[in-house]
């Protein structure tokens, strides 16, 4: 079926309509949403601050708990790198252009400007709109290809949620974009048997250099490509297998094994030495990072908590955490909001679309593949997508580091999926007006209802009904207010940063949002092998004037003797995300 002609101003209007709705969607209610503990790190360290000043062992104010949130005039990237390098386990490219960026915004009641932070990403996240558009068309030279891809990340409520935070992730899905781009050349010239252009070298080395330089599992994309390209060196031996036995067969020599002796050579002929020379610079722009990696004291305990030991149901969950992130990449209804029938709803409508809309994908999926000119760059894409899908799986079962639990973490194959997606979906839409496709819904009818699915997706997200934020420090804070009617003690156990950024998000709320009547005072209590919090509590409690009303926090040690002087709550408190508490009333 010929494409129809449009005129020459339709393709980039259209891209543009699509860039407006992903731009205008990422910067709706940036704000509404309160940071947690990870943004707190971005924050922070792109300031060139530090946690270390926030006192420990001790009670402390609003203000004291929030100055590493005060710009410094006087701070440089030199301060980023120093802090972000002894504090975090992360590489600097964000951290240092957020330095950057954030010096054109004002400070929001003497602390950094939240908008200003997020805003950074969801701009990296509205560029994937386009970037995935020309990676579609490099991939498959179809407009409906590249419109769809395009339309898709635009509304795609996973892509939303990464860029509504102040994070990492959508640089570095821009890194992962490029990167499958250079992959795409690369399999053009291996078909072709043709040489790489020394700048496709250099510039896919320097962009997977800035990929681990933005998060080190940027390396799991690169794992994924370098599995490609072994299936894609295997596809080779074979075909030189086959041409050897032909011309073998053609002049009557009888062989009773194959001649494997000359296939090793198609490994080092053209284009695959520069091939290897992108692994090998590829490999050293990486190992840099260890030093740095390996030098940072607080690298454990930053990821603990994604290690642990599998035990009944723990063995099935990273399944279902998986499949989780593989629904919401393209439809997520409100599934999180406060009212079971709205959420009983919304999860009926998501089952009932998955049903109908799985088969539409897995039908132009298979379309493509039977499709000469489409077979093996669907191939490519599959293969990124399914290698990074065993690794994830090998690393949670294998190695007890369970990825499945970050949803974010998918930002190394989600690009993949998103092209993936748009090949099938254009499978869909080119076919005849008439033909129905599934449940009496023709074939352009069919993506138009996948999409608006998405925008309604997308909806959800912004509003904070689904990918709902790990901490909710605005709900602890009404409930604080609600509760309490004396000055207040917030205790917490404190381990590393992340910790002092679950408190950072309460002490912010209380700041911007709420009265200061009960004069919240916080208790970090470092707990390591030398220091107990709970008698750091005990100690603290003997100074405090009654009456005082003790908040418990992700109190994760023995509560200390000195509490039995006051009574425990025993009202039926709802839970709140991130926050785990128990309250004392200490009147005496």
């Amino acid at each position: 079926m010929a494409a129809p002609a449009y005129p020459r101003w339709f393709h980039p209007c259209l891209l543009l309509l699509w860039l407006l709705i992903g731009m205008g969607l990422r910067l709706t209610n940036l704000t509404a949403k309160p940071p947690w503990t990870d943004e707190f790190s971005t924050l922070v360290f792109s300031l060139g601050n530090s946690f270390l000043p926030v006192p420990l062992n001790q009670p402390i104010t609003i203000d004291v708990l929030l100055q590493p949130l005060q710009p410094q005039s006087d701070a440089t990237i030199q301060d980023v790198l120093t802090h972000l390098f002894s504090e975090s386990n992360h590489p600097p490219l964000y951290f240092v252009l957020t330095h950057l960026w954030l010096k054109l915004f004002p400070t929001q009641a003497e602390l950094v400007s939240l908008w200003g932070a997020r805003s950074l990403a969801a701009i990296f996240g509205a560029i994937s709109i386009p970037a995935i558009y020309a990676l579609s068309w490099l991939a498959f030279r179809s407009r409906s290809v590249s419109h769809l891809a395009a339309a898709i990340m635009a509304i795609s409520p996973y892509g939303i949620f990464l860029a509504q935070e102040a994070r990492h992730y959508t640089l570095a899905i821009l890194w992962v974009i490029a990167s499958l781009a250079c992959l795409v050349v690369a399999t053009g010239h291996i078909q072709k048997h043709t040489q790489l252009p020394i700048w496709l070298v250099f510039a896919w080395i320097g962009i997977n250099a800035l990929g681990v330089a933005t998060h080190y599992f940027f390396a799991l994309t690169l794992v994924t490509e370098a599995v490609v390209l072994i299936f894609l060196a295997w596809k080779q031996w074979k075909q030189r297998e086959r041409s050897l036995y032909t011309q073998i067969a053609n002049k009557d020599y009888i062989r009773k094994s194959p001649p494997s002796f000359y296939l090793p050579t198609s490994l080092f002929s053209t284009p695959w030495r520069r091939i290897y020379a992108v692994a090998i610079g590829t490999f050293v722009a990486g190992i840099v990072w260890i030093p740095a990696f390996l030098h940072n004291a607080y690298g454990d305990k930053l990821t603990g908590w994604i290690q642990g030991d599998r035990i009944g149901i723990a063995w099935i969950s990273p399944i279902f955490q998986a499949m989780a992130a593989w629904i919401t990449m393209i439809s997520l209804l409100p599934v999180e909001s406060p009212e079971i029938p709205v959420v009983i709803a919304a999860g009926l409508v998501m089952i009932i679309f998955f049903v109908w809309v799985i088969p539409i994908l897995a039908n132009g999926f298979k379309t493509q593949l039977e499709k000469p000119q489409s077979r093996m760059i669907t191939q490519v894409f599959a293969g990124v997508v399914v290698a990074a899908i065993a690794l994830f799986f090998c690393f949670t079962y294998f190695l007890g580091i369970d990825l499945t639990r970050g949803a974010r973490y998918n930002f190394v194959y989600f690009p993949a999926l998103v092209v993936l997606i748009g090949a099938s979906l254009a499978i869909s839409w080119n076919t005849l007006p008439e033909k129905i496709v599934r449940w009496g819904v023709t074939g352009k009818m069919s993506v138009i209802i996948i999409w608006i699915m998405g925008f309604l997706s997308a909806i959800t997200v912004v509003f904070n009904l689904g990918y709902q934020k790990y901490y909710r420090p605005d709900l602890f804070v009404e409930l604080i207010q609600n509760t309490s009617k004396v000055p207040v003690l917030i205790a917490t156990t404190q381990k590393t940063h992340v910790q002092i950024g679950e408190m950072m998000g309460v002490a912010r709320e209380f700041k911007f949002h709420n009265s200061l009547s009960l004069s919240p005072q916080f208790l970090l209590a470092h707990k390591d092998k030398k220091n107990n919090a709970s008698n750091t509590l005990q100690n603290v409690l003997k100074t405090l004037p009654r009456p005082l009303d003790l908040w418990l926090v992700n109190f994760h040690t023995a509560e200390p003797e000195a509490i039995k002087n006051c009574v425990a709550d025993t009202q039926n408190f709802p839970a709140v995300n991130g926050y785990k508490y128990k309250i004392y009333h200490c009147n005496s």
